[in-house]
């Protein structure tokens, strides 16, 4: 593989991390989101899809680089020879199925997309429980003001 998709890859992984951690954090400007009983809050869940698509989109980026570099998606067991357009939508549909837990198995990776696969299924798995401990903390906030 090439030194330019190496970085195309460590770029996109540092805004793959930035993302997440910006949501974690509150964002560069700490908004204190109240959340009453009784009310959803738009903003956190409005966050939470941006950084959802943050995440697919970008390792959906990282799938489609390696397939460019011959380290490709299985479909169905075999390999195909699909167009530029072609890859990057499979790319795209394996990280969204991926990162949302679902793993229908139709798409998989070779190689180092292994590893990949398997951070990504993480972050999937550790961003709701991200989610739901900034709402309590930012409960916890409200109740001791």
């Amino acid at each position: 593989m090439g030194i330019l998709s190496w970085v195309f890859i460590f770029g996109i992984c540092g805004i793959i991390v930035r993302s997440i951690v910006q949501f974690i954090r509150g964002g560069k400007h700490r908004i204190y989101l109240k959340m009453r009983e009784s009310r959803f809050s738009a903003e956190i869940f409005y966050t939470l899809l941006i950084v959802y698509f943050t995440v697919i989109i970008g390792f959906g980026l990282i799938y489609f680089i390696l397939s460019i570099n011959r380290i490709l998606l299985v479909e169905n067991g075999e390999l195909r020879d699909v167009s530029i357009i072609g890859s990057l939508i499979h790319s795209l549909y394996f990280s969204g199925v991926t990162l949302l837990t679902i793993g229908y198995g139709d798409i998989t990776p070779i190689g180092i997309g292994r590893l990949i696969a398997l951070i990504q299924a993480l972050v999937g798995y550790i961003l709701p429980t991200a989610f739901v401990l900034r709402l309590v903390q930012s409960n916890q906030r409200d109740r001791d003001r």
